[in-house]
């Protein structure tokens, strides 16, 4: 049976057709298999997007794939059979854009839950979590992640470090935004970090500050690297558990490959632990973050430091049991579009309010965000990073970042035109028109959280009002770039905002979100309800693609995964609902039943519970977290009908 796009659906053939893929069809001479799973609804995401119903898999790869008649030939006295009951089994999820243990880490810390708070309940919540602490010494830190600082500024107004002053503690204190952008810190912090009026802004961020020129309390993107740099750092035992909390929330969402999108050492040595204890259940790909004001001066010397992180990693041919990879260079090239900080990095100036709240007038104003890059310093580490066989994966947000990132791979193609190379701009959340066609002839890679594509506090209100309506018209614009022949590819950015799989695939699909999902913002008010924009939405086929084979061509592991064929490695999901089938609005209310990596089932659930081995079943025991939520949720200030908005991708530090 074969998948056809029609209008932007998908539309079944009504008769299956079994598919021999593998070996032999019937007869003597057929090898067993280790795993069949059989009595399904196949969802290859082959190159013909063929049906099946059976798959089988032997030594962690799979072996065939056709109907349950031919599968049954391949089952013998140690076969485990795992009967699908008519589900929908597909390859397994490939999130090509995380922070995975920032992630675990924040599954393990002061949760504030995303939600909208005053200054007074910010205090409330900070002192609760000191209260639930009695132990801690005077120099242990708090650290608060998932607060929503945009609605705090806009329910009340931006904290200081006064507020956090006046809780009954003398701890330091680090509260970190939602959108890993913002770091809101007390004044024994600030001390123990050094930093104080005479301090300078660093590259690619800032201190707010008072009347005087002190430090007020919040730190803005490196100012906030900056200032937790204070923090001692986790220590092994620590980062093992943040490593396995990560990996039980991926199992669960069913992840079987990902890539972290700003990784550093600590990541090499937690999997390649947890790998060693058996406790690997995906396969990690690391984008090796750089150091921005070494990478403007010094770009070579920052690849060849890349470069020899990188070389620890797997250097030999991937196999069916989960590995980790490096060879890719991770790029901050701006920051955020979304109001108040307005420092992704546009083409024509934000727009500023000179009239008042109750008679706004727009018009343009001075700030065209922040460029962390100067175009020859981003050009001349890009060939750098070319000439070292690595790729590149470029944070841009904003239509000027996304230009800038394009010119570099352009002047990069031109100096090295038959390099293979393969270049990814991340977020891509506000393009210029011209650039949309770009992608495709540069062969560049768009990676999009999808989830960012629905009417959320996040993106209409303060933000839609600072972009304008032109730029706003264009927000998010998978469909135009979709429709102009670049390849899309989701990456969750988790923990920036909820880790709900399904809800970003729905919301790719119809740019909406639903209102009977907690982690939607169409929870929140109807205001939040319908689209975003007139912006073209992606099909079920092509959201499918984006978290399968084309997630896996950006981590070069097409020939491996992210189809179900025979040859590559078993990496399966099996799903609670038929996703090519079940009613658009209702594409997020969704679950993963079983996850299989390399053949062997590392999660499963409800019926499929039996499948885990008893080895594999302990492991959601050790990963235990504080907050079931994880760190996940946009920044939501509030300024759209008293409901709250902002967000931005995940700094992992």
């Amino acid at each position: 049976m074969r998948l056809s796009k029609t209008g932007g659906a998908l539309l079944v053939a009504a008769t299956v057709i079994g598919v021999v893929v593998g070996c032999g069809g019937g007869g003597s001479g057929i090898e067993t298999a280790d795993v069949v799973l059989r009595g399904g609804k196949v969802v290859t995401m082959d190159g013909q997007r063929r049906i099946a119903q059976a798959v089988a898999v032997r030594d962690g790869r799979i072996d065939f794939v056709g109907s349950d008649a031919d599968a049954t030939l391949r089952i013998g006295a140690r076969t485990q059979v795992i009967e699908l009951g008519g589900r929908m089994l597909m390859p397994g999820f490939v999130d090509a854009h995380l922070h995975s243990l920032a992630g675990g880490r924040a599954l393990l810390l002061c949760d504030l839950n995303y939600q909208p708070l005053t200054r007074a309940q910010l205090g409330q919540k900070l002192q609760a979590c000191l209260d639930a602490t009695p132990d801690a010494g005077p120099d242990t830190w708090l650290e608060a992640v998932n607060w929503d600082r945009q609605s705090t500024a806009s329910l009340d107004a931006d904290p200081t470090r006064a507020l956090l002053d006046g809780l009954t503690t003398t701890r330091p204190i680090a509260v970190t935004s939602s959108d890993f952008h913002s770091v809101l810190a007390n004044s024994r912090a600030f001390a123990l970090a050094g930093i104080d009026a005479a301090t300078p802004d660093p590259a690619g961020g800032k201190f707010l500050r008072d009347g005087s020129g002190t430090p007020s309390g919040i730190c803005e993107d490196a100012a906030g690297f900056q200032l937790k740099a204070a923090i001692p750092p986790d220590s092994d035992a620590d980062q093992l558990k943040q490593g396995r909390a990560a990996l039980a929330a991926l199992r669960a969402q069913g992840i079987t490959t990902f890539m972290d999108a700003a990784a550093g050492e600590p990541h090499l040595r937690v999997f390649d632990s947890l790998r060693g204890s058996g406790e690997l259940t995906a396969r990690v790909n690391l984008a090796i973050n750089v150091d921005a004001d070494n990478a403007n001066q010094a770009p070579a010397d920052e690849i060849a430091k890349v470069k020899a992180l990188a070389a620890q990693a797997d250097a030999d041919a991937p196999v069916p049991a989960p590995g980790i990879r490096a060879r890719v260079v991770k790029v901050f090239v701006d920051g955020v579009v979304n109001a108040p900080a307005d420092t992704g990095a546009v083409l024509t100036p934000y727009l500023q309010n000179i009239g008042t709240e109750a008679a706004p007038q727009w018009v343009p104003g001075t700030n065209r965000g922040q460029l962390y890059y100067t175009p020859a310093s981003l050009r001349a580490l890009m060939l750098a990073a070319v000439d070292a066989g690595l790729d590149m994966h470029l944070h841009a947000t904003g239509d000027r970042a996304v230009r800038t990132a394009l010119d570099a791979v352009a002047a990069t193609r031109q100096a090295r035109p038959n390099a293979d190379f393969r270049p990814a701009v991340a977020h891509d959340e506000t393009v210029a028109v011209a650039d949309y066609p770009r992608f495709a002839a540069l062969d560049v890679m768009a990676t999009m959280s999808f989830q960012w594509a629905q009417r959320a506090p996040y993106s209409i209100g303060d933000t839609e009002n600072h972009l304008g309506a032109e730029r706003f018209a264009r927000m998010e614009p998978s469909g135009s770039l979709k429709r102009a022949g670049a390849r899309i590819v989701h990456g969750s950015d988790w923990p920036i905002d909820p880790f709900d799989t399904f809800l970003a695939l729905k919301i790719g699909v119809t740019r909406s979100g639903d209102p009977t999902n907690p982690h939607s913002a169409a929870s929140l008010a109807p205001i939040f309800e319908g689209p975003i924009n007139a912006d073209p939405a992606l099909s079920r086929d092509d959201v499918l693609a984006a978290i399968t084979v084309d997630a896996a061509h950006q981590l070069r592991l097409e020939k491996q995964l992210g189809s179900i064929e025979a040859g590559k490695f078993a990496d399966l999901i099996v799903l609670e609902r038929d996703f090519l089938s079940v009613p658009a609005e209702e594409l997020g209310r969704n679950r993963v039943l079983l996850t299989m990596v390399g053949g062997e089932v590392v999660a499963a659930l409800d019926a499929f519970a039996g499948s885990v081995p008893q080895p594999r079943a302990a492991l959601n025991a050790r990963a235990r977290v504080l907050s079931p939520r994880g760190s996940a949720g946009h920044a939501i200030p509030a300024s759209v009908a008293g409901a709250p908005h902002g967000h931005g991708d995940g700094h992992n530090h």
